[in-house]
């Protein structure tokens, strides 16, 4: 966008929009399990999912897995309008920052029989020096845009006149390269080769986009 300043000057502006993309190797990943058990009244059920989260609990201690959460859920289960038992579930969502320790908490909690296991999601546990090296990008990335807008019309590129984050930073995991567990259909007490699923850090994709105005020199 090229603009002039006023009416009676010739001094012209030209604003031009950057992106800084950097990728990073994932450090730490997160998994989500859940727990069911049911019984004829929901005490029976909460008893019953109590013994069997006391086998799990164990599974998470140890170096490098930290539980952020536990959700205990309880409801009763109906057909129709007859009540049929009752029924509860325990959720963890588990962050784990030792990758060496990934596969053997996953094929733990596999033959712990969950009801349901999906993971590992990936991140970082600082994004600041990425984000850092995505600014730069898009800041070079604005500057060369508006360089080339001033060769066009015969101009030099000025000093910058204002600079603003467009949207913030944003990063993604790189979810077409990532190969992920969730789930279990195997048979119970039968040993998982989860080391032969693949599940590798995968990228994280940081973006960061911004708005730049420059000034138009003769």
């Amino acid at each position: 966008m090229i603009r002039w300043r006023g009416w009676l000057d010739d001094v012209a502006e030209v604003l031009t929009k950057g992106t800084g993309t950097v990728e990073r190797i994932a450090d730490r990943a997160q998994v989500d399990v859940s727990f069911e058990a049911s019984g004829e009244l929901r005490n029976d059920a909460v008893e019953a999912l109590t013994s069997r989260v006391a086998a799990v609990e164990p599974l998470l201690d140890r170096q490098g897995i930290e539980v952020r959460s536990r959700q205990l859920s309880v409801h009763d289960n109906w057909d129709g309008t007859t009540k049929a038992g009752s029924r509860a579930s325990q959720r963890y969502v588990l962050r784990v920052t030792d990758l060496d320790e990934l596969d053997g908490l996953l094929a733990a909690l596999v033959l712990a029989e969950p009801a349901w296991l999906n993971g590992p999601s990936w991140d970082l546990t600082d994004t600041k020096d990425a984000v850092f090296d995505a600014q730069q990008d898009a800041v070079a990335d604005a500057r060369l845009r508006a360089q080339g807008y001033a060769e066009a019309l015969g101009r030099r590129l000025g000093p910058l006149v204002r600079l603003s984050d467009s949207e913030g930073e944003q990063w993604q995991a790189d979810t077409m390269a990532a190969r992920s567990f969730a789930g279990y259909g195997g048979s119970p007490g039968v040993p998982v080769q989860i080391d032969q699923l693949g599940l590798e850090p995968q990228q994280i994709t940081i973006t960061v986009r911004c708005t730049a105005t420059w000034s138009l020199l003769d």
